[in-house]
């Protein structure tokens, strides 16, 4: 039977992944229903991917019984009430990254998961790309010996978008940007937490932070740096240095469909979209949604390859690393 899903918003995200759903087989996976806050919206958005069912509210959604997981794309600050809505109606969840706003809000949600006792994820799909399953197996094999030193970094001029550059929005680097490399180094470091964090950067005008860079220390002097970006052009990789080898993903380290092991590169293609995408290699997206429809199967509440433990910890670096750079949302003082 196909795990049928529900989408929370009508936006760019949830549009590539509705494209990345339809690359995967119907018996599998069935968009069954779309919600926006209008209503034109969401028919215009049911209409392009022939979803049998629009609603004009998030609560619409929520209501209908019909509905095994609910992806939800909306924008940073609106992941809390809305993932809330769909759990306490008994509905699993995928939540686009980052889980929410901070820590408290983290908590907040893996606590409604357990009390509704439905699936909840942090949509951090580059987890489930072929390249890095390629790499934890690698990894797991002991290729590049004792890893040393994590290197990822991702970064473009992205201050033109709204949701980027404003406070209010969610926006700044660390949020958008900087969660792929700190979830890049948590997954070679097996969730560890690191000793020590030290973070510097710039911030916007708008209180956002711009750039930012992570220097993290782990247990046995291991350590990882991070730089994020919405002001400047980056190399967009991860390096993962060891006693016997290093191990890159090369630019596009967020959706890989390349991965290079002491120099030789190997080649994961993607599977062509229907229909034009906004983001790149977002029919990659469907290996995320694959991966819930696995963990539903099998009963779990949480997935083995991006655990709450991950994404608690991923957001508790990041709180801190706003702490050092002066960044807050109205969220923190709730």
């Amino acid at each position: 039977m196909a795990t049928r899903w529900g989408i929370c918003s009508a936006g760019k995200i949830s549009h590539d992944f509705c494209v990345a759903l339809r690359t995967l087989s119907p018996n599998d996976h069935e968009i069954v229903a779309v919600a926006a806050r209008n209503l034109q919206r969401a028919e215009e958005f049911a209409k392009k991917h022939n979803i049998s069912r629009a609603y004009g509210s998030y609560d619409e959604l929520a209501k209908d019984p019909n509905i095994d997981v609910v992806y939800i794309g909306t924008i940073h600050p609106h992941h809390l009430t809305a993932s809330k809505l769909y759990m306490k109606a008994k509905k699993n969840v995928l939540i686009e990254k980052p889980l929410a706003m901070n820590l408290r809000e983290v908590k907040e949600l893996i606590s409604d998961a357990q009390d509704n006792s439905v699936f909840l994820m942090e949509a951090v799909w580059t987890r489930f790309f072929p390249v890095i399953i390629e790499v934890r197996r690698l990894l797991g094999q002991g290729e590049v010996g004792d890893v040393q030193l994590v290197r990822a970094d991702l970064g473009a001029p992205l201050t033109h978008i709204p949701r980027l550059a404003q406070r209010e929005l969610g926006g700044g680097a660390l949020l958008d940007l900087g969660i792929y490399c700190l979830q890049f180094v948590l997954m070679v470091y097996n969730g560890e937490k690191p000793e020590s964090i030290q973070v510097t950067g710039h911030c916007l005008n708008t209180g956002v932070d711009a750039t930012a860079v992570l220097v993290l220390q782990f247990s046995g002097n291991r350590l990882a740096i991070c730089t994020c970006s919405i002001t400047m052009k980056l190399t967009c990789d991860a390096v993962i240095i060891g006693t016997k080898g290093t191990m890159k993903v090369p630019d596009h380290m967020w959706c890989p469909t390349i991965f290079e092991m002491d120099g030789k590169k190997t080649q994961f293609p993607l599977p062509e979209a229907a229909m034009p995408l906004n983001f790149t290699n977002s029919t990659g997206l469907r290996y995320e949604a694959e991966e819930v429809r696995q963990c539903l199967l099998k009963g779990l509440k949480e997935s083995p390859g991006m655990p709450w433990a991950h994404s608690s910890l991923i957001v508790e670096i990041i709180d801190e690393a706003r702490r050092q750079l002066g960044v807050t949302f109205d969220q923190d003082s709730i």
